[in-house]
């Protein structure tokens, strides 16, 4: 049996998979399925709001990198460098995915604010129900 087949951490979270996927509230994933204008960051203005940028550069998250650093004793935050870590140790995989629990649920609540403004452009309203159904996309 390899060292993989034993391995019994922690089991991937909702976050956790958004974050290594890049399929969460990103700009640069929203704006690609037309859900955003553009795929700025709403947080420090940057060009491309990516998995990688909030991991690695935006200015909103220092704390949260500083805490995952401390912990995992990483300096590399790339996407490579942080599953590596994760399966280094339990410790370490419990404070990735503490981070992207912390960093994550603050996007998300971000994100329904702005889903939620009565100003919002059409594509970034919220839709339920039958005006959900009757939503048509505005494509640029």
């Amino acid at each position: 049996m390899n060292e993989w087949a034993d391995r019994r951490r922690g089991a991937l979270t909702f976050r956790v998979t958004q974050v290594v996927s890049g399929h969460g509230c990103f700009g640069h994933y929203l704006h690609r399925i037309k859900r955003e204008p553009g795929p700025q960051c709403h947080e420090c203005g940057a060009v491309d709001d990516t998995a990688q940028h909030t991991l690695e550069d935006c200015n909103r998250w220092v704390e949260e990198r500083a805490a995952l650093r401390l912990v995992t004793g990483v300096v590399d935050l790339s996407l490579h460098s942080i599953i590596a870590t994760m399966l280094g140790s339990e410790r370490k995989w419990d404070a990735v995915a503490s981070c992207c629990e912390q960093v994550m649920s603050q996007k998300e609540e971000a994100e329904r604010e702005r889903e939620a403004d009565p100003d919002a452009l059409p594509l970034r309203r919220r839709r339920r129900g039958r005006k959900r159904r009757a939503y048509v996309r505005l494509d640029p």
